[in-house]
């Protein structure tokens, strides 16, 4: 066992705990936070070191060993999430010291921030079914505070419908749980995956694991995507970012480790309906993407188009397949949050979102309007940036098992994603100039500091593919056998 496992969900829970005390410390609530994050991110990154060379690492909470107790588990795929949040969190909160506001700040914006890292990387780590209830409504409950912080009209409104679509999809995951338990007597997930390979996956553990899906699709915006594009253009940007960044991401991240550890016995029916459901969500994402010419919209589209794009190489159940949506999952991560970032630094300067009202940006600020250019080829697969591996090894995935309709959708999505923030680029930064630096209603002082850093990621990711190969290997053996996984939580227990 080891205690390590742990510790990127106890440090920041406990910091944040810590903060709410001293309410009105802001300049401590800002050194402790980065602290927090950059210690989350060593510690993952040294789970990755000692799983690659030592195997899965396991705790069994309580002394309780598993199944009978609440386990977590670090594998590589959790680990290269994990540290890929850390990451990008870091970047997203340093981004907001310089754009969040001090009343947001006063009323726990630092606190709240932690704890939504904190259900992250709980819903990361767990080997526990109910656990992982528990991590996502951590998480929930704290986004669900950010995303009215500030009290806006626009905040309130598209918060309720947020709140609400949640709440149902967190009672459809309980009765899910329950009829999961019923069936199979146990919640422990390599438990479950003994039971479930020993009786075969019937008619009613498939059902239950339909439910499951739909639950999860809920939540990271796979086909039932209504609640986002509204939700996730309310709040201020660094909020925004970090909930394209990662919050969709939690609701992928149980899908695969759900039908690929527990119901990968049915492809046939379970896998398809994830690519049926994928190809989905790519079209209309892609549909309402080059459909508005607003800005917001059309980054909060290309959020969806990404979630069916990873998707789909999960429906493919191969190790190309797999491996790609490893690749692109990670690169995901970077490029929403600093798409995101970009798109919320062009509405301050301009103060609308609208294409229609923006011109020539690039003669004050053409930094900015190259690194979204780069972030632009990036987030269509354009070579040799972080996004184009992904989908190579995606499109091989669905070509190799013959679903050649999914691998043109993705490719013909991804043109029309190309199209999308091409014309945000187009028409924000080349026409004439319309404000001159002292008619803009912001400046960029103090917030490009995490959008170069991530524009460097994302193209260090690509250049440097070759590098991190070895590890998402790890992470697709590991998906792809579960054996591995099962037998490290479970050690010597037999029924």
């Amino acid at each position: 066992m080891n205690n390590l496992v742990i510790m990127p969900i106890i440090v920041p829970l406990i910091i944040g705990l810590v903060m709410v005390i001293f309410r009105q410390k802001i300049l401590f609530h800002k050194i402790l936070s980065v602290f927090t994050l950059i210690a989350t991110g060593v510690i993952s990154g040294f789970l990755i070191y000692q799983v690659k060379y030592n195997g899965i690492q396991t705790l069994q909470l309580g002394g309780w060993e598993a199944p009978f107790g609440v386990s977590m588990v670090a594998d590589m795929f959790s680990g290269l999430l994990l540290l890929t949040t850390s990451i990008v969190g870091l970047l997203c909160l340093t981004f907001a010291f310089g754009s969040i506001g001090e009343d947001r700040e006063r009323h726990y914006f630092y606190p709240l921030f932690l704890f939504l890292i904190t259900g992250v990387n709980g819903s990361f780590l767990t080997g526990d079914v109910f656990n992982l209830f528990v991590c996502f409504e951590v998480m929930l409950i704290s986004s669900y505070a950010l995303i009215t912080l500030g009290g806006e009209k626009k905040q309130l409104r598209e918060s309720i419908k947020y709140v609400l679509i949640n709440l149902l999809a967190s009672f459809l995951f309980l009765a899910a749980v329950a009829y999961l338990y019923s069936v199979t007597g146990t919640i422990n997930m390599a438990h479950l995956a003994e039971r479930v390979g020993e009786v075969g996956q019937s008619g009613i553990i498939t059902a239950v694991a339909m439910m499951f899906l739909f639950v999860f699709s809920l939540k990271a915006g796979l086909f039932l995507f209504f609640w986002l594009p509204g939700s996730y253009s309310a709040p201020p940007t660094a909020v925004a970012a970090i909930f394209a960044a990662l919050l969709t991401k939690v609701g992928i991240y149980a899908i695969f480790r759900f039908f690929t550890l527990i119901f990968y016995h049915q492809p046939e029916v379970t896998h398809l309906i994830i690519g049926i459901m994928a190809a989905i969500t790519m079209l209309l994402g892609a549909i309402g993407a080059i459909a508005f010419n607003d800005i917001k919209k059309i980054l909060t589209y290309n959020v969806i188009v990404g979630v069916g794009f990873i998707l789909a190489g999960l429906a493919t159940y191969t190790h190309e397949g797999l491996t790609g949506s490893i690749y692109y999952l990670i690169h995901d991560m970077v490029i929403k949050a600093v798409i995101f970032l970009i798109g919320g630094v062009i509405i301050a300067l301009v103060g609308t979102s609208k294409l229609n009202d923006i011109s020539g940006l690039i003669k004050t600020h053409p930094y900015l309007g190259w690194m979204f250019f780069i972030v632009a080829l990036s987030i269509a697969g354009i070579p040799p940036l972080s996004g184009f591996i992904g989908k190579v090894y995606i499109t091989e995935g669905t070509f190799a098992v013959g679903y050649y309709w999914l691998g043109a959708i993705g490719l013909i999505t991804s043109l029309m994603v190309l199209f999308s923030v091409m014309k945000i680029f187009m028409n924000s930064f080349w026409g004439e100039t319309i404000l001159s630096e002292d008619m803009e209603k912001s400046s960029t002082k103090g917030v490009m500091f995490p959008i170069v850093t991530l524009v460097l990621l994302t193209v260090g990711l690509g250049l440097g593919a070759e590098g991190l190969y070895d590890y998402v290997n790890i992470a697709v053996e590991s998906l792809m056998n579960p054996s591995s996984y099962i037998e490290a939580v479970l050690l010597g227990y037999s029924d």
